[in-house]
């Protein structure tokens, strides 16, 4: 593979789409996003939750130490402001490095637009 086909890859980003709260989602998909982390070293990995996918996201779930391990390593993540609003949670329920977008459809659709490929597990 050439250097400038690997700089290019490293620049493009991959945002994760989540909105479910199933122990078994979450498990699936945070132990993709850690092979996906191995795959792309150098490549930006966004989690964006909305919905019921939030509570992955809360201080309080029972894999968030599974979450701090891979933001540890790289994951961003990415909270839906009107969710938070709309099942009353305070920002200090997040975990640690948490970020909040007014909207996570519209966080989905901005990264998608830069170019980052998008998955939904």
């Amino acid at each position: 593979m050439s250097t400038a086909t690997t700089r290019a890859e490293d620049e493009v980003g991959v945002v994760i789409h989540l909105d479910e709260d199933t122990s078994g989602k979450f498990e699936a998909v945070l132990r993709n996003v850690g092979h996906l982390l191995d795959e792309l070293d150098r490549s930006p990995v966004e989690l964006v939750a909305h919905g019921p996918g939030v509570a992955v996201m809360l201080r309080s779930n029972p894999h968030a130490g599974t979450v701090q391990d891979l933001r540890d390593r790289g994951l961003s993540l990415v909270a839906c402001g009107n969710t938070l609003a709309r099942m009353d949670i305070a920002p200090q329920e997040l975990a640690p490095g948490v970020s909040v977008a007014s909207s996570g459809l519209g966080q989905l659709v901005r990264r998608q637009r830069q170019g980052w490929s998008y998955v939904r597990p």
